[in-house]
């Protein structure tokens, strides 16, 4: 069942990784180990995966900043592997999106189970129609996924790489306040510790580009020392 199947390992032990990894490559699957958090993040945008294993001690980016970012923009199968035993622990990950979550140590054949039995899951559910190619709200803004282009009344309003994914993450997480260090990490895919003037200065364009008013907003609304939120209503 798991042959040809592409898992991404978020491990920063290597003993356990190549334990984990040599497993699976065993059975054929094409595994790509990632020893912090933000190299797997890394090779999830760059990559094509039907599984991810996230261990919740990682350096750079922790295992639940890791789950809450991919859950963003995929529904992929998703296992938590942690030594973390404590309940609140385990449903912090859930309510993150994991799939399951499996304490250390455990075996190969337990973790193979699981996996299995999430993959059948997934596969059967995957029957459903794919996402619309096109998102069209009031006020004249179409967003078109597959062309990745932003129209308001009609017209290309030209974002730039940064501007669209700010635009497509909110957008696709409506009423969701995004806090600032949020849409700087999944954007530009790498942690800073001031980047409040950068987020600043691209939300302003994008709104400039959709023709907002800051005291009347129609799609980008400031959350008062939290962040933004995508507020746009969804033309049926």
């Amino acid at each position: 069942m798991l042959d040809g199947t592409a898992i991404l390992l978020a491990e920063d032990d290597p003993e356990i990784a190549r334990i984990v990894r040599d497993h699976f490559r065993r059975q054929r699957c094409d595994v790509t180990w990632a020893s912090t958090g933000l190299e797997c993040w890394e090779d999830f945008r760059n990559g094509d995966y039907d599984l991810v294993i996230v261990d919740l001690m990682m350096p750079e980016m922790d295992g639940y900043d890791l789950c809450k970012n991919i859950r963003l923009i995929s529904d992929v199968p998703l296992i938590i592997i942690s030594a973390r035993a404590e309940d609140e622990d385990k449903v912090r990950g859930l309510q993150l999106g994991a799939d399951d979550y499996l304490t250390k140590p455990f075996s190969l054949t337990e973790l193979t189970a699981r996996i299995q039995s999430i993959l059948r899951r997934y596969r059967q559910g995957n029957a459903q129609p794919s996402q619309a190619m096109k998102m069209v709200f009031k006020h004249g803004l179409l967003v078109d996924f597959e062309r990745q282009r932003a129209y308001l009344n009609e017209e290309d309003i030209h974002l730039t790489s940064k501007e669209w994914a700010l635009l497509v993450l909110m957008a696709t997480h409506p009423d969701r306040t995004f806090s600032k260090t949020e849409l700087y990490e999944h954007v530009w895919q790498q942690r800073h510790e001031d980047c409040t003037n950068t987020i600043n200065v691209h939300i302003k364009s994008l709104r400039t580009k959709l023709g907002e008013q800051i005291r009347n907003p129609k799609f980008i609304e400031t959350v008062w020392g939290s962040g933004y939120r995508f507020i746009g209503e969804r033309d049926q």
